[in-house]
């Protein structure tokens, strides 16, 4: 190595020290706090709040300082006139007084030349370079000359620019994705700095960087609108657990954590949805169809009774007659009100109170010869709250128009569907469970939120329970104040005193809003728990799977239509998955939305690429896959297990395995093969959650959406459909491995 590498080497080395010094100090104030940890800036309440500000967003900058350890830094950027600027996850400032950038965040406007200049586009750059570290240790650099006017060299140029990436693209999988900071190619920039604003679709084939963009562009909207999304919150909705897991890494390296993680199953506070459902009945429930069938049924809850057969309802005053005239009025009344279900209730009871009271009077006040009632307004108030307060009345209420939950509506309902084709019907009711509420399924999900919405809740006694337990609180606190003023007076009665007194600066309702516990919890935390919750912005990943009424459930949590959408109408794999954009999008915003398409590989080989698009061709002769950026020389194989599959697939997972932290290989097969299969592989338990750290996973294809591993195995692909197949094809970076006792499919014989 020559004397200016060493140098090079050494000036990136003491700048990586000192970033890591500061850092080390942050740490400091967040450990120790700061009283202990801060030189007082001074003694006014200003400054203090300023530095208790300062330091609460350090701490949550510092949590990304664990998920990438401690590789802050990655990159230089030297313009043709001016200081060079070092590119970081998260940006660093030199101290506290001085507001000048120690390592500028790779967000920041001055930092998007590292991502798109070029020979030909230099952007005022004169030389870009690529830093790798070890933890705090800086292991290479590369150098790209941009301004070929520019004679001096140091040793490190990189003379095809793509090494950095290469390395990214074959390095190993840890079963965890990371994040791309360092690789971000324009197309992908242009992508994740896209204008604040509407719907935006990422649309590209396998390996194309979808879900890492869509990553990264949360975590710059979260940049850009800090304001905003901290309070609102960044939701993301993925397919699978897995999946979840295996991206839920990267926004923090990045310091960001306003964000919630979600599959469709969680979507609903208090329902986790574990059961399954088949095709069919995935489909009939996702169709829109139901939203109609759903409001009609809430309607058949608000009854009346048969003409001819009233209710009777016993009462001390003889018996009161409810019959259909009397609720019909009601009904009409309280549906008049445009008001969901459970709202509208009130105006019925009242209604049908009002009717009772009304029959009551007559009967108690009339006068034998014809003259008027001799009853007065108070003894008809008497009667009223009597007629309210009659259990018998209320529970007359309730056969008519009961209140209802979500949950207990629609597990009726699927116990006998209706307003549905009988075929719809049977294939979505439900007959096992004593306890129906106890086997919701993802399918569900959006249909307890369409309830929810036709239903609505009544919180009205909650509210009361509320308030009394704040006018209690009241009450105590008016009860100290008294006790503080009469203390006062007789230490101070014989004399004027100028001391203020507590009831002198503070009254008691003020008092009790102090003793009210805070909500501590973050705005994700929060939206969590909160079904009517409205995101500053939605992130759906493998959009074309979701159903139209999914669809319906999204758009409630954003009533701005804040929206980026990722995905791939080519691996469409759910039945009630809508596919096409214009038709997900256009009962929401019509056609104003923004379309772009990823059209680079960066994951597939060339030669597994081949072979996955002819399963799309079978269906789309046009269809033209992405191009892979590279080729690794090998090539896919098929293996005939003959009569022995378990045995086979063993042979092959032992031959793909690969040698312990060099990667990770999944076996994509039937799940009605996992027990077979994962009984003659190690270490491998037939349904359970996959780790996907593990050296080796078992997969069905849908659990590998959104995955990659290494090295794949593919059992019995003719039990794929056409979109799964393609799925399970596209997840290796490396090798590919095809096993089947059954006939091959068309495209791959």
């Amino acid at each position: 190595m020559s004397i200016r590498e060493n140098a090079e080497l050494r000036e990136e080395q003491e700048f990586i020290d000192r970033v890591h010094a500061r850092v080390d100090v942050l740490r400091g104030v967040a450990a120790h706090g700061v009283t202990d940890a801060l030189t007082p800036v001074g003694t006014g309440l200003q400054a203090r709040l300023e530095r208790d500000i300062r330091v609460a967003e350090r701490s949550g900058l510092l949590a990304a300082l664990d998920a990438v350890d401690g590789s802050l830094c990655f990159g230089r950027i030297d313009p043709a006139d001016g200081a060079a600027h070092h590119i970081g996850r998260i940006g660093v400032r030199e101290d506290d007084a001085d507001r000048t950038p120690l390592l500028i965040d790779w967000r920041a406007p001055v930092a998007r030349p590292f991502y798109l200049a070029t020979g030909h586009t230099p952007m005022g750059l004169r030389r870009r370079r690529h830093i790798a570290t070890q933890g705090r240790t800086v292991t290479e650099l590369h150098d790209e000359i941009l301004d070929l006017a520019d004679h001096e060299r140091t040793g490190f140029e990189d003379p095809n620019g793509d090494s950095v990436l290469l390395a990214a693209l074959n390095s190993a999988r840890t079963g965890r994705m990371g994040d791309i900071v360092r690789t971000i190619q324009a197309e992908q920039d242009t992508i994740i700095r896209a204008p604040h604003r509407g719907v935006l679709v990422v649309e590209g084939g396998p390996g194309t960087g979808k879900t890492a963009v869509a990553l990264h562009r949360a975590a710059f909207l979260l940049y850009e609108q800090r304001e905003l999304l901290a309070k609102r919150a960044v939701l993301i909705v993925g397919p699978n657990p897995a999946f979840l897991r295996y991206i839920e890494e990267v926004l923090p390296a990045l310091g960001e954590t306003g964000v919630l993680l979600a599959t469709q199953a969680e979507l609903f506070p208090g329902v986790h949805a574990t059961g399954t459902d088949t095709p069919r009945a995935a489909a009939v429930k996702g169709g829109a169809d139901m939203v109609e069938a759903l409001a009609l049924a809430v309607r058949d809850r608000q009854q009346l009774p048969e003409p001819g057969d009233p209710l009777i309802i016993r009462h001390d005053d003889g018996d009161l007659i409810l019959d259909w005239e009397i609720a019909y009025e009601a009904r009409q009344a309280a549906r008049d009100t445009l008001l969901p279900h459970n709202l509208a209730r009130p105006h019925f009871a009242f209604r049908i109170i009002d009717a009772l009271t009304e029959q009551l009077t007559e009967r108690l006040g009339a006068d034998p010869y014809g003259g008027p009632n001799f009853l007065g307004p108070d003894d008809i108030a008497l009667l009223a709250k009597a007629v309210a307060a009659s259990s018998e009345v209320h529970a007359a209420i309730d056969e008519l128009w009961p209140p209802l939950t979500p949950q207990r509506f629609l597990a009726d309902y699927l116990a006998a569907p209706v307003y549905l084709p009988a075929e719809d019907a049977d294939a979505i009711r439900r007959t096992s469970p004593d306890d129906p509420e106890s086997a919701w399924t993802p399918a569900d999900v959006p249909l307890l939120d369409e309830a929810a919405e036709l239903l609505g809740v009544d919180d009205s006694a909650a509210r009361a329970r509320a308030e009394a337990v704040r006018q209690e609180r009241i009450a105590y606190a008016q009860g100290v104040l008294e006790l503080s003023r009469g203390s006062e007076s007789y230490e101070f009665e014989d004399e004027e005193s100028e001391v203020l007194a507590a009831h002198d600066i503070i009254d008691a309702e003020r008092m009790a809003e102090r003793q009210e516990e805070a909500d501590h919890r973050s705005a994700a935390e929060r939206a969590a728990g909160d079904r009517t919750w409205a995101f500053g912005h939605i992130i759906v990943d493998e959009a074309q799977d979701l159903s139209p009424m999914a669809w319906r459930l999204l758009m409630r949590r954003s009533p701005t239509r804040s929206l980026t959408l990722v995905g791939d109408p080519a691996q469409t794999s759910e039945a009630a998955g809508v596919g096409a954009w214009e038709d997900i999008l256009r009962p929401y915003v019509g056609d104003r939305f923004e379309h772009v398409l990823l059209k680079v590989n960066y994951r597939t080989p060339a030669e597994i690429m081949e072979l996955a698009a002819r399963v799309v061709r079978e269906l789309d002769p046009s269809y033209a896959p992405p191009v892979s950026v590279r080729s690794t020389g090998e090539e896919p194989w098929i293996r005939d297990a003959g009569d022995d599959l378990a045995g086979t697939v063993a042979k092959a997972a032992a031959e793909l395995l690969p040698a312990p932290g060099q990667g990770r290989l999944a076996v994509i097969a039937p799940r009605a093969l996992h027990e077979e299969i994962a009984d003659a592989l190690d270490g491998v338990t037939a349904g359970a959650e996959p780790d996907l750290t593990h050296p080796l996973v078992l997969l069905a294809p849908r659990q590998a959406k959104g995955l990659e591993f290494d090295h794949v195995l593919v059992v019995e692909p003719a039990r794929f459909g056409a979109s799964d197949l393609y799925v399970a094809l596209t997840r290796a970076t490396q090798r590919l491995g095809i096993v089947h006792r059954d006939e091959l499919p068309q495209a791959l014989s």
